[in-house]
This record gives structure tokens, C-alpha cells and sequence, in this order.
């Protein structure tokens, strides 16, 4: 598996954000994986291994559109002056000169090999810059050219991938290939399976999942004439909607402008000073037109006026960026105390048996606004306009403008249109009547407004224009109107963007992150702004192959397949079957053919989740359900973004227990770095490869150590010839190694079925104590440690290896990787997780995704010096000591430090000390060369120290 190009493509995939396939559908799912991985998986799983690695691999890149040659076919924007000038064929290429032109006498088709011929001299990463996704390429243009060389290699006789995909599965399974995902999820795994060519079944317990699934296969994967058909579909009833509005008149000034976005924001009492007082962090509107909302008080109303400002000078916005809702606490300019009132006082807050309350009232099922005695009001306090004159044009003009009272009089006459009409509404399934039920996210809501239902979370004008969008719908329709309530409720932060961005503000979506925040002031969409969201989905006409979606729970599957691919909840996964809810609530009444055959409920109580003792059963059963229904040759390949060595030991046992054996692990980028990756998310995903355990054999625990130690020194030869026999580029990171080593052990624990005639996998179903390890987890543990005696990094002495503690030995380790060039941050978490280091990013320099490095001397300084372990090991010392000789350019001061530190045992440890200052300087030489330049005059000094 190349794992260094699939990562870079993956994460390339990753950062195009709204750009990706699949998000067009709904950006509230938030845990696709990327399409390239999916790709590579199922390719992986198909193609056959012959006794030419080198080949295979070759192969395989081309089938990815990820070899060499595939780069003059994927070329999106390059121009003259990004070609290097130094570059032995520049001048083939370039005319040179102040501004450089492609050579004019060159034909195209000898310009783009000359510079697909440059582009192979550029690291894989720095390549993408200039190319589009393979996904965005069409498959004649990419794949082309391969079909010969491919087929002579496979004994095949394909001209496109769909075709190679049936033979592939015809020669392994007698019929064309079936693949599976019993947790769909957002649909990317069979969305790409059905694009390859596979049959596809896709099942996932949750309706909404379901619905995106089938969007990606009938809406994204539709033919040319049925995206016609869909399109006109939905301008029908946009326009349908659109003439509604204009009729009532909501919408437009008495100058003909059109409303584009209102602003709001809570509004309440002050405790203190009896005044009505308006919330919000900041009061700054747009930073690109230097917009911004003055309070400006009434004394005799004791409330404020708002008025909006344009084209303000700096001061007067960093003022308004001091909103008056600060920490937690309401600040306004008529409260002489400066630090003013806790909002929670203001909420009434207490504490009952253990849980948190407060004394909002909690709406009712008929409510849609605050009533006059609630403490949290609502009020409009800006309007963003669209000049009559622009209105329908692709650039529109607008301003901002404080409410008038003809504003006021559309807001009340919107409210008395929902107010007659919301029950009617709500028994039709225009709008929810469905009661939020409490949990882990969805507590937010009722904790923090008192809202009980659904319909609370949306204003007056969102319910009026979604009830209109809501009639009638299709199965395209509701997929459309479960994206609009992403960007539609109040919910939606106002995104006042950056003022250097040279976009203007925006209205931000619900599901910005994975939770149900509740926000001080809020943007709601006009019509004309909200009319848009479907219009970007972009099309990829599916193959003709069979594409089947059931809402059931893993644990129910009973269909055969030949692949499954799977990406499980696990641990800290995202609450889906919670914030999901936002959305079934508006379909769970009447939904259109064919989602009217499915249950409408998330089935909380029967979703797969958390980490204990049920969850692991509930694995077993879902994992067992798919072992029964695939063939002895089967293969299942489970996606994970975990690094915790508990979990890795669960999922191991899971896996066992369900009748199934690993054969290998590799660990893809695919993350980006964000708020959505704190704590466990993480940028790295494992894919785990196992098969069926077809023989029950039992082992001893006392042989089983040998078992493990020689198939780690096999897999570990298996990838150091290959990476020897590949010339292009070091195929695998230390990381990559580590991983292979640690599935090598797992491959031999997992062949077997007892050890020592003990079931292992009934440590699943039982609550474990604190503390405890199985011992499968004690097994991989030691798996790990024979891999990490195995991998002592170049440059350093082996038996010198052996007595560092885990601190220093993940410092050495990854000291000697990045100087081979590593820079992904899930290596380090890799790394850290094998060694134990449970705060590795205390030695860390940069946690970016790829871009991630250790903390230098120079960085770390005298951190980490005080406390037992690291702070008192050789290597920490040395780190210190080559700190203090970068100060002054001497090593005098770092050999007096370590004369110090270790007083009369400085001189047996002081070889020991000149390895470690030997060993940096190595090993920072391209990095970090002052550093490296510091570690070697005082490895040289400690050297020739004498009494």
C-alpha cells in the first residue's frame, strides 16, 4: 500500500472542503471518509498479489491515476515561472525571460510531457498543487493510455475501470463484485465502490444517513437527463416559493430592495439596573465595509436603540468588538459596575441532584416566539439589503441598514401568517411538532433557552418559507430541504470574515462543528439568499451496477457480500444519533417515495455507541452478522481514527471474537487539522484488513511470543526490499513500519482461536476493572515492544536503544524521522501511542497535520527539567546543554551543566552523553542546522573532557 501518495491525495481531497464530492449533499455529516482512500481500499482488496511487488505496485498507481506519468493528464493550472530554472530541461520548455512563456515552437503534447517530466523531480505533496483529484478528471482522459500495460500484467482485457472491476471479480469471486457498508454514514464508501464498477449494498441505522447515501447514488450519480429532470424539479418549486413571498410582500422595502439577511439578537433585562439591554459578543457587522451596531441609550424607554454604521475609522470597530456579553457576563454602558452581571444569575441557574437547571421557562408546542414575560428576548436589530438594481444579477449590491418600523411591520405580519397557521401546519408535517429529547448534545438547546420542540430552534421566517419548501417534495426535494436546514436556523453564527478576505459577511451554517450551539445573535436567511445551496452538487454519472440502501442496524445485516468495508463508531465518535434529529423532525411526517418505507426515528437506544461492555457487544454482533454473510475468501477492511491503546486492544478483541483475523494495517492521512480534531479526533486513519479465521486452533502463551517476534522480522524484510526495489521515492516512514510490524503481531494473535484453551474474546462482554489489561491487550503491548527493539532508528546504538526510557525513546525515534523528511502529525500520535507517551505534544514544535515537528533545544529551553523521568534523562540533559552552548556559541556552559547535574557519575555516563549530542547533530543537520551545529562542538568538547 503506498501510503505516502494515498495520504497526500487524501488530504489534498480533505482541504478542498466544500470542493469534496459528497459535501455538496449536506456539510452536516462531518465524517466521510475521502473518496480517494475508498478507492484505494476496495482496489487494494481486488487486485491480485504476484511474486513482482515492484510491478504490482506499479500497477496499482496507475489505476489510481497516482503514477508518474498520469500527472501531464491531471495538469489544472500551471504557467512558466512555477517551472524551477535550474531544472536541466528548463529551456526545452521556457522561453526565459522578465516574464517567461512556454516554448511557442513546442506542440501541446510535448509541453505537458516535459512537464509532467518536472513535476516527478518535486515531492508527491508539492505536485498536487498544480493538478486537479483524480476524481475531478474524466476516467477516458486519465486512464487512457493504461489499459495495455495493465492488462498484459493482470491477464486481463479491460479498457475502462468498471470493466477491470468485473473481470477482477469474476477471477476471485465468480461474479462481479459485491461490496458492502453496513455504516454508511454520509455514503462515501459505497457512493465509490458503485463508481469503481462494484455491485453495492449500503445499510445504516439512521434515515438521514440513508437519504444521503441514496442522494449520492440517484442525485451525484444520475445521468445527464435525469439531473435535467431534477434541476427543473427543483426551479419549480423554488420559484413556487419565491412568488409566495413576493406576494406577501416580506421580503421587499418600499424602494424595491430585497432583504438578503436579518440580524438578530437576545435581548434581556439587567438585573441591576432595570434597563432592557441587547446580547452579543461583538456589535462589528462586516470588517470588509467596516460595519458595525451602536447602542445608543433611551433613558426614558431604559432600553437601547440600535443604529447601523458604515465605514467606520479602526477605533470606532475595535470598540464595537467588545459586544456586551463578555465571559459570561452582561456589560452595558448604563451599569456603573464594569464587570456587570453573570448571565447565569440572570438565567437563574442552580444545581438539583447532581444535575443543572436554571429557571427559563420552557416553551410550549404551540410557541414559536418568546412571549413578553420570558428572560430571553429576540430582536431584529440589522437588515442586509440587495439593491433593487442588482437583484438578479451574478454580482448583487448591497448595504447594511438599521430597522425601521416598516421592517417591524413585515416582522409582525410574518409572525401573525405562522401564528394562524402553525398547528394546521405541524398536523400536515409542514413543520415539526416533534419534543427534542434530552442527551449528551441535545440538552444544549433545552438547558440554555428552554426550548422543548424542534420547530423552536428555527424563527418566524424560517418556519414560513421551509413549510412552503416542505409541500409536496420529492425524495430530491427532501434531500434539498434537509441541506437548507443547515443553513436555516437560529442556529446560523454571523461569519463578519476577515478584513483583508475581500468577501463580505456571510450567514454560517448549524453544524459548523458537531453540536447544537445556541448563539447571543444569529442571521437569518431571506429567500433570495437561501435559494442557492442545491446548486453546486456536482454530477459523476454511476456505472451500470446494482445499488441497494436499507435503514437497519449493522447487527441485523443478511445480505452476502464479498467486501465489506466499514468505518464503526467508536469511543468519541459524533452523536449523529442525537443532532440528527434537527432534520428528522421535519421528515418523519409523509416523507416521499421511496424514504416512506423507511422508520423516521434516530433509534437512540438501538444506536451502536460509547466504549463499555454493551458497546463491545453490540461490535461483536455487528461484526459477526457481516463475517456470516461473506465468503471463506472474503475480505472486510474497517476504517478507524483512534490512538488510544485501550481502543486498539478492544477493536482487536471485537474482531477476534467475531470469527475474524487481521492481515494488515496501514495508516492514511486524511484529516485536516481543525477544532473538530481535539482531544482523540486525529489525523490519521488506520485501515485494518481482515479475513476469515477458518481453523480453530488453540496456542500457548509461551510460544506464541516467538510466533509474533518472527513474523515481525518477516513483515519488516517483506517492506525494506520493497522499499530498496522502488526508486522513486522512500515508500514507507518509520511510522508506516511500526504500524506493519504491529499487524504482523496481530496477525499471529488473531489466527488463533484459545490460548492456553481460553476463549480470549469473552473479555468483551464482561465490564473491565480500572486498570485492567486482557490479554490480548498485554499481547499487543508486547507486539509493540518487540517492534520498537526491532525499528532502533539509523545512526543510533542498539544497545544504548534498549536502556532509554519511552519519553526519549519516541524523541530519538522521531529525530532520525524527520530527518528522513517525516512531517505528519499522526506519525508522532503513532509513535506516542506505541511508546506510551501520554503528553506527547509537550515535546512537540508544531502540531499542524503536515506540517508537524519536535520542540528543538533552542524551542524547549528548560521545560520539561523539573519532576522524575524525561526531566532526568541523559538525552533531556543533553537537549539542555546543547541550549545553553547555542546562547553563546560555546560548549563550556552546556559541559559545566551536565558536570553539575550528574556530579560524580558524570564521568562513567559521559560516552553515553557524547552518543546523544552525536546523534542530534546528525540528525538536525537539514532541520535544524544551529542546533545541529551546537550539538556537535559539544559533543566534541565532552569528548576530549578531562579531569
Amino acid at each position: 500500500m503506498p501510503v505516502g501518495r494515498i495520504s497526500a491525495e487524501a488530504y489534498k481531497e480533505r482541504k478542498a472542503g466544500a470542493g469534496q464530492t459528497l459535501t455538496a449533499l449536506g456539510s452536516y455529516w462531518k465524517g466521510r471518509k475521502p473518496l480517494i482512500l475508498v478507492r484505494a481500499t476496495v482496489l487494494g482488496c481486488l487486485l491480485p498479489a504476484t511474486n513482482d511487488p515492484v510491478k504490482d505496485l506499479r500497477i496499482f498507481l496507475m489505476l489510481m491515476g497516482m503514477d508518474d506519468g498520469a500527472f501531464a493528464r491531471r495538469i489544472k493550472s500551471i504557467s512558466p515561472k512555477d517551472i524551477d530554472t535550474d531544472w536541466p530541461s528548463y529551456l526545452k520548455l521556457v522561453e526565459p525571460g522578465v516574464r517567461p512563456v512556454w516554448r511557442k515552437t513546442l506542440p501541446k503534447e510535448e509541453r505537458y510531457r516535459l512537464i509532467a517530466d518536472w513535476l516527478a523531480t518535486l515531492p508527491y505533496d508539492d505536485r498536487l498543487t498544480f493538478c486537479f483529484r483524480p476524481e475531478e478528471c474524466n476516467e477516458d482522459d486519465l486512464l487512457g493510455s493504461i489499459w495495455d500495460e495493465v492488462n498484459a500484467h493482470l491477464k486481463t482485457s479491460a479498457r475502462s475501470l468498471s470493466e477491470l472491476i468485473e473481470q477482477l471479480g469474476i477471477m476471485r469471486f465468480g461474479h462481479r463484485p459485491k461490496v458492502a457498508d453496513t455504516f454508511c454514514g454520509g455514503g462515501s464508501i459505497p457512493f465509490e465502490a458503485a463508481r469503481m464498477g462494484c455491485d453495492v449494498y449500503a445499510s445504516d441505522l439512521n434515515p438521514i444517513a440513508c437519504m444521503l447515501t441514496w442522494g449520492a447514488f440517484n442525485f451525484i450519480g444520475a445521468n445527464k437527463e435525469k439531473r435535467a429532470e431534477i434541476n427543473a424539479e427543483q426551479k419549480r418549486v423554488a420559484q413556487i416559493v419565491d412568488a409566495e413571498i413576493t406576494r406577501l410582500g416580506i421580503e421587499h422595502d418600499a424602494h424595491g430592495n430585497r432583504a438578503k439577511a436579518y440580524l438578530y439578537c437576545l435581548e434581556t433585562r439587567c438585573p441591576k439596573t432595570d434597563w432592557i439591554v441587547p446580547m452579543a459578543p461583538s456589535w462589528v457587522i462586516s470588517k470588509t465595509h467596516n460595519v458595525i451596531a451602536r447602542l445608543v441609550p433611551d433613558h426614558h424607554r431604559k432600553r437601547y436603540d440600535i443604529v447601523i454604521e458604515s465605514g467606520v475609522d479602526e477605533a470606532a470597530m475595535k470598540l464595537a468588538a467588545h459586544g456586551t456579553v463578555r465571559d459570561g457576563r452582561l456589560i452595558h454602558p448604563m451599569n456603573p459596575e464594569k464587570d456587570g452581571v453573570a448571565v447565569s444569575v440572570i438565567r437563574g441557574d442552580y444545581r438539583e441532584t447532581g444535575v443543572n437547571k436554571n429557571r427559563l421557562r420552557r416553551w410550549e408546542k404551540h410557541d414559536f416566539v418568546p412571549r413578553p414575560e420570558d428572560t430571553l428576548q429576540e430582536r431584529l436589530y440589522c437588515i442586509q439589503w440587495i439593491t433593487k438594481a442588482s437583484l438578479g444579477k451574478r454580482r448583487q449590491d448591497t448595504f447594511f441598514a438599521s430597522v425601521t418600523d416598516e421592517d417591524l411591520a413585515r416582522e409582525r405580519q410574518v409572525e401573525a401568517v405562522v401564528r394562524e397557521n402553525l398547528t394546521r401546519w405541524q398536523d400536515e408535517g409542514l413543520v415539526p411538532d416533534m419534543p427534542i429529547e434530552p442527551g449528551e448534545k441535545t440538552d444544549e438547546p433545552i438547558r440554555t433557552r428552554g426550548w422543548t420542540h424542534w420547530h423552536h430552534l428555527f424563527g418566524a421566517r424560517q418556519l414560513l418559507m421551509l413549510s412552503l419548501s416542505r409541500r409536496s417534495i420529492s425524495a430530491f426535494g427532501a434531500l434539498t430541504l434537509a441541506n437548507d436546514l443547515n443553513f436555516n436556523a437560529k442556529l446560523c453564527g454571523i461569519n463578519s470574515r476577515s478584513a483583508n478576505s475581500g468577501r463580505d459577511t456571510c450567514i454560517d451554517r448549524v453544524f459548523i462543528n458537531q453540536a447544537l450551539n445556541t448563539l447571543l445573535n444569529y442571521g437569518i436567511r431571506s429567500f433570495e439568499y437561501a435559494a442557492d445551496n442545491s446548486a453546486n452538487v456536482p454530477s459523476l454519472k454511476l456505472p451500470d451496477t446494482r445499488c441497494e440502501i436499507f435503514p437497519r442496524s449493522a447487527t441485523m445485516n443478511s445480505v452476502s457480500c464479498d467486501l465489506f468495508v466499514t468505518d464503526p463508531p467508536y469511543a468519541d465518535a459524533v452523536n449523529y444519533h442525537e443532532i440528527t434529529e434537527f432534520f428528522i423532525a421535519w421528515l418523519r411526517k409523509d416523507p416521499p417515495p421511496p424514504f416512506d418505507q423507511w422508520k423516521w426515528d434516530s433509534q437512540r437506544s438501538k444506536a451502536i455507541k460509547g466504549s463499555d461492555e454493551k458497546f463491545r457487544a453490540d461490535m461483536v454482533d455487528a461484526y459477526k452478522a457481516i463475517a456470516n454473510h461473506m465468503p471463506d475468501n472474503g475480505i472486510q477492511v474497517v476504517m478507524f481514527t483512534h490512538q488510544d491503546a485501550g481502543v486498539w486492544a478492544d477493536l482487536a478483541a471485537i474482531m477476534w471474537s467475531a470469527g475474524l483475523r487481521v492481515t494488515a494495517a496501514w495508516n492514511i492521512v486524511t484529516e485536516t487539522e481543525s477544532a473538530l480534531k481535539e482531544g482523540n479526533y486525529v489525523q490519521g486513519t488506520i485501515l485494518l484488513v481482515l479475513r476469515k479465521r477458518l481453523v480453530a486452533k488453540n496456542a500457548k502463551r509461551m510460544d506464541i511470543e516467538g510466533e509474533i517476534e518472527a513474523e515481525v522480522d518477516w513483515q519488516l524484510k517483506v517492506l525494506h526490499d520493497l522499499d530498496e526495489d522502488w526508486t522513486t521515492e522512500r515508500l514507507y516512514t518509520d511510522g508506516d513500519l511500526q504500524l506493519a510490524a504491529y499487524a504482523a503481531a496481530l496477525r499471529v494473535i488473531t489466527g488463533y482461536e484459545t490460548i492456553d484453551r481460553v476463549q480470549v474474546g469473552a473479555d468483551v462482554y464482561r465490564k473491565l476493572k480500572k486498570g485492567e489489561k486482557t490479554v490480548i491487550r498485554e499481547l499487543i503491548e508486547y507486539a509493540a515492544s518487540v517492534a520498537n527493539n526491532k525499528l532502533v532508528p539509523e545512526g543510533f546504538q542498539t544497545g544504548l536503544w534498549r536502556e532509554l526510557d519511552p519519553v526519549s525513546r519516541f524523541y530519538v525515534r522521531m529525530l532520525d524521522m524527520e530527518s528522513k523528511g517525516t512531517t505528519r502529525f499522526a506519525d508522532y500520535q503513532d509513535f506516542a501511542k506505541t511508546f506510551a507517551v501520554d503528553d506527547h505534544k509537550a515535546l512537540m514544535g508544531s502540531t499542524k497535520a503536515n506540517a508537524a515537528s519536535l520542540a528543538g533545544a533552542d524551542e524547549m529551553k528548560a521545560r520539561l527539567l523539573d519532576g522524575k523521568g524525561f526531566p532526568t534523562a541523559p538525552l533531556r540533559r543533553v537537549l539542555f546543554a546543547i541550549y545553553k552552548t547555542m546562547q553563546r556559541e560555546d560548549p563550556k556552559d552546556g559541559v559545566s551543566f551536565l558536570r553539575t547535574e550528574y556530579g560524580p557519575d558524570y564521568w562513567p555516563t559521559r560516552m553515553k552523553l557524547v552518543e546523544f549530542a552525536r546523534y542530534v547533530a546528525l540528525k538536525t543537520v537539514k532541520t535544524r542546522p544551529t542546533e545541529s551545529a551546537a550539538a556537535d562542538l559539544l559533543a566534541q568538547k565532552l569528548e576530549v573532557d578531562r579531569l
